[in-house]
């Protein structure tokens, strides 16, 4: 069989669903099926999803995708897996999930890694010496906010003994699906990263820290053993081929967490190269060829899902999510369904407000944000309203405002990475609206590529991966098999006005950081 006509299953795990796409080696989508989950919202910061519904979401979404016969069964000889970054499981050595996952959104854990960082002398809230041990070893380090997987694991020990004890492992979440697919315990270096305990100084060698863990008082046996994103784990269980309607054979390739595979899919995997990419969250990425941390801004260098590389990736909390707010809680439109486009109902209300949006200004904090501030009692607005705004304001504020924050993050970036980061491939539901690309270009000041088939991004990189793992094809072949739908460059004539808005916007958040803490640290909704 040639390379052209095999495929890969790849899954794309997000926030709201499981997405199973048939991708060939080369890239190109040639079907997907879509399953959704639901988010359990807990007090103290809690937030949940089922494991068992997502798992029944890959199979009913792979059984549907399969069935239609985009393309011949005997076509498909791999399958990897794309999965939201620190989303946590606890499983016991059945392989069976002790209680429901805890989102990347649940923040519940950061009382214990606050109490465990603090001393003095002290910045930002990190016990100088301590923080240093571990930027030299990890590149950074738990983070307050509680959101990382080591907050997650030290949540299971401190509030869910039992669960902890009876753990064989504590996974990323793409992990666990890995583990159902294939009944082997494993994870890859760049999923396992925001637990905080992987020595990556050496890229070619990165391992445990026996030191690290002990000094977290977690115990290491309960960590899976690590391998490249494009180790081949082995075949799809019997049982599960069954169930989704795969022939016997098909390989699982390890996979990466969401960043990495949008980066891949993007095609923005040269050095220096950086993508933007916006769904229910929002980064920037680019990939760099030196190990370095930036612990104001929470930027690092991170192992990556090509062997010997680092990124560095700054992420806003809400982008597109703000959206469905927006939609559903102000305008009362209803409820977004995935197999709608809602940015072309959006970008016709925005649309017809001006660049600026009259200088409505929407901030994007409804869950907090962990960059470039790393603030969980912060919170969104609309500001500057008056009894002439419109509709198309508020909307166009909102996307406007989800741009601001990303300039807000590049600008640090860009720092970190001691240069302009410019053109930006762009990738993610947000990348559907030509009103989005533009408004980012101009907002950015950057050129920006509107990646073509912008939502399949993580489905497309978990491909590369798996075809890289499986000897398909190289990690330089990846920029020249993505395609552009469009090119962006910046209006001059809007520069003023965003350079006027984004120095408001961060005059924002500094005026109501203490107030926002004094309203939600006794509610911890964060």
């Amino acid at each position: 069989m040639s390379i052209s006509d095999k495929h890969i299953l790849a899954i794309d795990h997000g926030t709201s669903g499981v997405k199973a796409s048939l991708v060939s080696m080369k890239g190109k989508v040639r079907d997907y099926a879509y399953r959704k989950t639901e988010m359990f919202f807990l007090p103290e910061g809690g937030a949940e999803q089922d494991p068992q519904e997502w798992w029944d979401a890959l199979i009913a979404a792979c059984r549907h995708l399969i069935e239609r016969g985009s393309v011949p069964r005997e076509s498909i000889v791999g399958m990897c897996v794309s999965s939201t970054f620190s989303s946590t499981v606890a499983v016991d050595k059945d392989g069976k999930h002790l209680m429901n996952a805890l989102s990347w959104m649940d923040s519940r854990g950061g009382k214990y890694v606050r109490e465990f960082m603090k001393g003095f002398p002290s910045v930002l809230g990190y016990h100088v010496p301590k923080a240093l041990k571990w930027i030299h070893k990890t590149a950074g380090g738990p983070t307050l906010s509680g959101k990382d997987d080591i907050a997650h694991m030290l949540l299971f020990q401190k509030e869910f003994p039992e669960v902890y004890k009876n753990a064989h492992k504590i996974l990323p979440s793409k992990d666990f699906f890995n583990l159902k697919l294939t009944g082997k315990f494993a994870a890859s270096y760049d999923s396992m990263t925001l637990f905080w305990v992987s020595d990556v100084r050496d890229p070619h060698n990165i391992h445990y820290d026996d030191k690290l863990i002990a000094a977290l008082g977690i115990d290491k046996e309960k960590l899976p053993d690590m391998y490249d994103s494009t180790h081949v784990l082995g075949p799809v269980l019997p049982e599960v081929a069954e169930a989704i309607g795969l022939p016997e054979g098909v390989m699982v390739v390890e996979g990466s967490p969401d960043h990495q595979c949008a980066a891949m899919g993007s095609g923005a995997v040269e050095d220096y190269q950086a993508h933007l990419y916006v769904g229910t969250s929002s980064w920037v990425q680019c990939i760099v060829p030196f190990k370095k941390t930036d612990i104001f801004h929470s930027i690092a260098s991170l192992p990556t899902s090509i062997p010997g590389k680092f990124s560095s990736v700054n992420e806003q909390d809400m982008a597109g999510g703000c959206l469905s707010l927006l939609v559903q809680n102000v305008l009362g439109i209803g409820e977004i369904k995935e197999d709608e486009n809602p940015f072309e109902m959006l970008t016709s209300i925005a649309q017809t407000s001006p660049p600026g949006a009259n200088n409505v200004i929407f901030t994007p904090w409804l869950n907090g944000e962990r960059t470039p501030v790393d603030d969980t009692t912060i919170r969104g607005c609309l500001f500057n309203l008056t009894r002439t705004s419109t509709s198309a304001d508020m909307v166009r504020a909102v996307m406007e405002g989800v741009a601001l924050n990303v300039r807000w993050s590049l600008k640090y970036v860009e720092k970190f990475a001691g240069r302009r980061l410019d053109a930006m491939n762009f990738v993610g539901g947000g990348a559907r609206s030509d009103l989005w690309c533009q408004i980012f270009a101009d907002v950015l000041d950057r050129t920006v590529r509107q990646v073509s088939d912008p939502v399949a991004a993580n489905a497309r990189g978990a491909a590369f991966i798996a075809a890289v793992g499986l000897g398909e094809i190289e990690w330089s072949q990846i920029p020249e098999l993505v395609r552009y739908r469009a090119t962006y460059t910046p209006n001059p004539s809007n520069r003023k006005t965003y350079d006027t808005l984004f120095k408001a916007y961060t005059d924002l958040y500094k005026a109501h950081k203490n107030i926002c803490k004094r309203l939600n640290s006794g509610d911890k909704n964060d």
